[in-house]
């Protein structure tokens, strides 16, 4: 397989496996939760599905052939709390997610040395994948994180959990 053909799929992996965790999050929470902030300066999880969401349609949509910041899009908008039902904000997050991995999953070898714009900034469809990972991997932690705080003991843990480590390594060598 060539390397951009790996790395396709490798990026495709990592970002179904952080749209995962995020999902994951979710099916812990009831409603409530999703608009919980632990001060004002604070995102509620459904503000960060909205901005991640927002981002994900306005950078992905007509990629390689407009410019990522979408004159419709209204950034600031996105950070403000719009009371919607758990599943409205599903509906939300899906939207954003199938637009960007169906344009991820349309990319050929070629088009990953190719140059796209975001707010007029030139980048490598290469960096402005990579750029994309950085910033939803952080907000992703962020809901999280947030969720974990909710859920206090009652979380169900999403990785290795503390003192499993070892264990995990064990099952992991024993798998092979």
């Amino acid at each position: 397989m060539s390397i951009g053909k790996e790395y396709l799929r490798v990026v495709r992996e990592r970002f179904a496996i952080m749209k995962g965790q995020g999902e994951r999050t979710f099916a812990q929470l009831n409603e409530e939760d999703f608009y919980w902030t632990m001060n004002n300066a604070s995102n509620s999880i459904a503000i960060l599905i909205q901005h991640v969401s927002g981002n994900m349609i306005s950078r992905w949509t007509d990629f390689m052939t407009t410019d990522g910041e979408k004159p419709d899009r209204n950034r600031d908008e996105e950070f403000e709390s719009k009371r919607m039902s758990k599943e409205q904000l599903m509906d939300c997050w899906e939207r954003g997610w199938r637009i960007f991995l169906d344009t991820l999953d349309n990319l050929s070898e070629s088009d990953l040395e190719k140059t796209i714009y975001i707010r007029g900034e030139a980048h490598s469809v290469i960096d402005a994948i990579e750029r994309q990972m950085a910033h939803y991997a952080a907000h992703i932690g962020q809901i999280m994180f947030i969720g974990k705080q909710i859920k206090g003991e009652q979380w169900e843990n999403l990785s290795i959990p503390k003192g499993g480590s070892d264990a995990y390594l064990a099952q992991k060598l024993k798998g092979q």
